[in-house]
């Protein structure tokens, strides 16, 4: 087609700067070879608020009914907004999204029926193939195309997994990063005693204000003083596709995703004794503790939401976490979901009296350091030097996902390669801050050989 697919076609989705790489043309291929793959009948299709989005997902429509499936248009809606709708309406699904990307990318989320995932592995190369070889035309009649609004439903199904019937009134700052949080959120929390302060809800894929990308401290900091400046309780920022969500503390101290993984791990094993949590390999280990003490069962996995669903699947898990703001829940699919994950702390907070720091204080018992990236000339390299480096004094050595290194003091780091840039990631994690720090700072310089 001129364009390089495998550039665009992702492990998980598809991603590309529009038109350059990424153009109706490819979405209205994409549209027919996803149904003459799952042989779908009927399918429905989301988009967010980038420009490019709505243009896209009509594209793609058209593709799918030149096949013969019918069309379900959502219209906008967040990530999560999409998995509902191919869980409560059986169908299989695409989202139309770059995430938190900037504004001159977009992309495709696909999903089975059920909101089973489809990865490279499981139907996107396929897709792919169908593409660049052109897909097999179809001589029967066109399917149609009807439009629904499934925000009503969303919000119900939500309000079914978390009880916040009788939680005090609390003041809540929520940054929305000019993403589609600022469609979701409000009806989310219609109706609720929460005093919300709207940071960017306006919809503007050029992201005006910040990238919608709360992993990044630097797009926080607005948040964080909105938080302090109103004293409100919490503050909560999604990103682009409200599908991650991160919290803010009544201070405006960042909460890790891995303390909500515990707190939310805890809630729904209370509501199910004994069931299974996943986390990655880079959550806190205060998580499987937590777990274990509670009496269940936590299962690590790789980073990535096809291994968690994956997992969450074959042990039959009840909720996944992850370091980077993704939540899943079993009664939602196995889906991962911002929102959910947002309303359970607010039901947590709502339902006692005190802060939220306080609330959380015993979730979070090390001293972590956060995603590093360095920048190397051959990750693998760098990893099997560290690895001999430490052999003697560590406790224990795997390679689940990438190189993670436990010594005897406790302390751990996992260091993993990324899939798109020679770059490495680390992570540690120790008993106290000057242990961490130490250890954090002892690595980097390994892997960074004298480099600032």
């Amino acid at each position: 087609m001129g364009l390089d697919l495998a550039r665009i076609f992702k492990a998980y989705d598809v991603r590309g700067v529009v038109p350059s790489e990424f153009d109706a043309d490819i979405a209205r291929a994409t549209g027919a070879a996803f149904v003459r793959l799952l042989d779908a009948k009927e399918i429905v299709i989301a988009h967010d608020m980038r420009e490019s989005s709505g243009p896209l997902s009509a594209a793609f429509a058209e593709g799918a009914t030149s096949q013969g499936a019918d069309v379900v248009l959502a219209g906008l809606g967040s990530t999560d907004l999409l998995y509902f709708a191919a869980g409560s309406l059986n169908l299989p699904g695409a989202m139309f999204t770059a995430s938190h990307n900037p504004a001159k990318y977009n992309g495709i989320k696909m999903c089975r029926a059920g909101a089973a995932p489809i990865g490279q592995e499981t139907g996107l190369a396929e897709i792919r193939d169908m593409v660049a070889t052109g897909v097999p035309a179809y001589t029967g009649t066109p399917g149609s195309v009807r439009e629904v609004d499934l925000l009503e439903a969303y919000v119900a199904h939500l309000r079914t997994l978390v009880d916040l019937s009788g939680i005090r009134p609390l003041k809540v700052v929520v940054d929305a990063g000019n993403g589609m949080g600022g469609y979701t959120v409000p009806a989310a929390l219609a109706g609720l005693p929460l005093d919300v302060v709207p940071l960017y809800f306006e919809l503007d894929g050029s992201f005006p204000n910040h990238e919608a990308n709360p992993i990044e401290p630097e797009n926080l900091r607005d948040l964080q003083k909105a938080v302090r400046d109103s004293g409100a309780d919490i503050g909560l920022a999604f990103d682009g596709d409200a599908d991650r969500c991160f919290v803010v503390d009544e201070r405006g101290e960042l909460v890790t995703p891995s303390t909500i993984t515990a707190l939310v791990a805890e809630r729904e094993l209370a509501r199910e004794p004994g069931g299974t949590i996943i986390h990655n390999v880079i959550v806190s280990k205060a998580v499987p503790e937590l777990v274990r003490k509670l009496g269940a069962v936590p299962v690590r996995t790789r980073v990535g939401h096809s291994f968690i669903k994956g997992e969450m699947a074959r042990t039959g898990a009840i909720f996944g976490g992850e370091h980077s703001g993704h939540f899943y829940f079993r009664d939602f699919w196995r889906a991962d979901s911002g929102m959910l994950a947002a309303l359970h702390v607010l039901a947590a907070l709502g339902g006692q009296a005190g802060p939220l720091s306080a609330l959380l204080d015993g979730y979070a018992p090390y001293a972590v350091s956060g995603e590093i990236n360095s920048e190397v000339a051959d990750a693998a390299a760098s990893m099997k030097a560290i690895e001999a480096e430490y052999a003697h004094k560590a406790t224990d050595i795997d390679h689940l996902d990438g190189l993670t290194i436990s010594l005897a003091d406790g302390s751990w780091f996992n260091l993993r390669p990324s899939n798109t840039e020679p770059l490495l990631r680390l992570n540690v994690e120790a008993g106290d801050d000057d242990t961490m720090s130490r250890l954090r700072d002892e690595v980097l310089a390994s892997i960074r050989g004298g480099r600032d």
